[in-house]
């Protein structure tokens, strides 16, 4: 039996039917900020409060709703679950082996400095993994790297959540931006360029506001210096790449580029004073520790973050992933062999009373909608392979290997079960039509229409955890209410993707991600409550920043 989208289902009102959309959202809040439900339970609860209302409210049927989540459940756990599990596993073989501790001391030997280090590791290192994986791996990775230097675990993935703010509009080698250009018919270049004219005023900023959260204006105004240099480098070689080059290389060039200028800063320049936490000891490190390993012990301590990234920058070329995705059709022989490795282990299969059984409500054509496991194109996979090359630089004994897999399974089982759920309660949403039920709420707001664009963005990212998922699902809504509203749709649609990644911090998905990587299973409300002001606040500052665009700074859309 076919389901036809209905926007207006509950009283045939768009209001009333908005009010019943945004509970599960309202009650993901409540369960986690203030009943603090550990997070498997609120994203569960969510997921069961989202299935009522879609078959009760919106009328979808119980079987087509609960295939919804079934394949929401699988995306959750291929490809987002699987980067989790890995990126915590390649971290504990490092930290087994005790080569963590070297790259500790390696870090610590550029500056002993807490603000520092912040800035090189969860803002320029986080945004170069998000540029070439995105997925979550930015988060987990970057975020385990400061629990191991030695910051508090809660601080730690905070800083990271926001830290990774700056980058995702060009995550995983431009998607997000380039997923847009087919809906729409606008060139994902020209969509490079209008992001790459708002996006830069906000990522210039977090190094300032990640430091500022740390330790207060006195304590941040002390390295403002190297906070300049950061900031200024990053977002400088985001607006070039992302208006010359085009949306896929951004995050890696401005990455790379904030990296290594602020860590040669570093070699002519250091604060006056050295900052720690306060629950730190005096001296945190000897210096004669740092004088005592050879530039061999600590390229060799940094080899599964070097090969990390040399895998999964391999894994985000467009050419390469097709082939590891079974999709390859050129005449390379390597990566013909690649891509009858890829079909091989590549999985795909219709959602029994979902695919093709619900139309759009707009449209009303009908959604495909397929479980699809692409275990070689996986950037998860790309982790993995990265963790068996360390096994055999580290000389780890398979027994050994092993058993640290499984522990790092237990150790996030609970993690597993929170994005599977909330991903599924994604999917059941986007199903009954309840996301658009919300948008076309706000794309009644006629002229004040640039100023809420970007919450479109922050909604559909906060929902589906996901940058280019959230462009997916309203680039064309954002383009036909902004040609009704004489706003240039290029503008709506960057606004999509710059609202979006403020609401990027607060996703679920990212919650639980964070949570799993730094051992806070259990603590997620804590994580929510610490960032959701400050991405309320970023939101706000896309919304004006867009609103000026469409009408004062209209000379800065291409």
């Amino acid at each position: 039996m076919t389901f036809t989208q209905n926007f207006t289902a509950v009283g045939g009102s768009l209001a009333w039917s908005a009010i019943v959309a945004v509970i599960p959202i309202l009650y993901f809040f409540w369960a986690l900020a203030i009943k603090k439900m550990k997070g498997y339970m609120a994203g569960v609860t969510t997921l069961l409060v989202s299935l009522i209302l879609a078959t009760i409210a919106f009328k979808v049927p119980v079987g087509t709703a609960i295939m919804s989540a079934t394949q929401g459940a699988v995306y959750g756990l291929l490809p987002i679950g699987w980067i989790i599990i890995t990126s915590v596993f390649l971290y504990n073989i490092t930290v087994k082996t005790g080569n963590f501790n070297i790259i500790r001391h390696s870090v610590l030997s550029i500056t002993e400095d807490r603000r520092i280090q912040a800035l090189l590791v969860a803002f320029s290192f986080g945004a170069f993994l998000e540029g070439a994986a995105g997925f979550g791996a930015p988060v987990a990775i970057s975020a385990a790297l400061l629990v191991g230097l030695g910051f508090n675990p809660l601080y730690a993935a905070g800083l990271c959540l926001i830290a990774n703010t700056a980058p995702v509009a060009f995550g995983a080698i431009g998607v997000p931006i380039t997923a847009m250009e087919g809906p729409t018919g606008i060139a994902a270049f020209e969509i490079s360029k209008m992001v790459g004219r708002q996006l830069p005023f906000l990522a210039v900023f977090i190094p300032f506001f990640l430091v500022l959260i740390m330790t207060g204006l006195k304590k941040a105004w002390e390295v403002m210096p190297a906070i300049l240099v950061s900031g200024i480098s990053f977002s400088l070689t985001q607006f070039l790449s992302s208006n010359f080059l085009g949306p896929e290389l951004p995050d890696v060039l401005s990455a790379l580029v904030s990296l290594f200028a602020l860590a040669v800063f570093m070699k002519f320049w250091q604060p006056k004073t050295i900052y720690r936490f306060a629950s730190e000891l005096k001296a945190t490190t000897d210096p004669q520790a740092i004088k005592s390993f050879s530039g061999g012990t600590i390229l060799k301590s940094w080899s599964p973050f070097i090969i990390l990234t040399a895998f999964i920058s391999c894994w985000g070329i467009p050419v390469v992933k097709s082939a590891l995705t079974g999709n390859y059709n050129g005449t390379n022989v390597i990566l013909q062999g690649i891509n009858a490795v890829g079909q091989a282990v590549t999985f795909t299969a219709e959602v029994p009373l979902l695919h093709n059984q619900v139309l759009n409500g707009t449209t009303e054509e009908p959604l495909a909608a397929f479980y699809k496991l692409e275990l070689l194109g996986a950037a998860g996979t790309a982790i993995f392979l990265a963790a068996i090359v360390t096994k055999f630089i580290f000389k780890v004994s398979w027994h050994e290997w092993g058993k640290t897999f499984v522990e790092t399974l237990n150790e996030i089982k609970y993690p597993l079960i929170t994005i599977c759920s909330v991903v599924a309660y994604a999917y059941v949403t986007n199903t009954a039509g309840m996301m658009t039920t919300l948008a076309l709420v706000l794309a009644k707001t006629g002229v004040l229409f640039p100023f809420f664009a970007p919450v479109l963005g922050w909604l559909g990212v906060f929902i589906t955890g996901s940058d280019t998922s959230s462009n997916v699902l309203f680039a064309k809504l954002q383009q036909i209410t902004a040609e009704s509203v004489g706003m240039e749709p290029v503008l709506a649609l960057a606004a999509n993707a710059s609202g979006g990644v403020t609401g990027k911090m607060i996703s679920p998905q990212s919650i639980a991600v964070a949570a799993a990587a730094v051992g806070l299973v259990g603590r997620e409300s804590e994580l929510i409550r610490f960032a959701l002001k400050y991405s309320v606040m970023l939101l706000l500052f896309i919304c004006i920043l867009t609103f000026l665009q469409s009408n004062v700074l209209a000379w800065m859309i291409p």
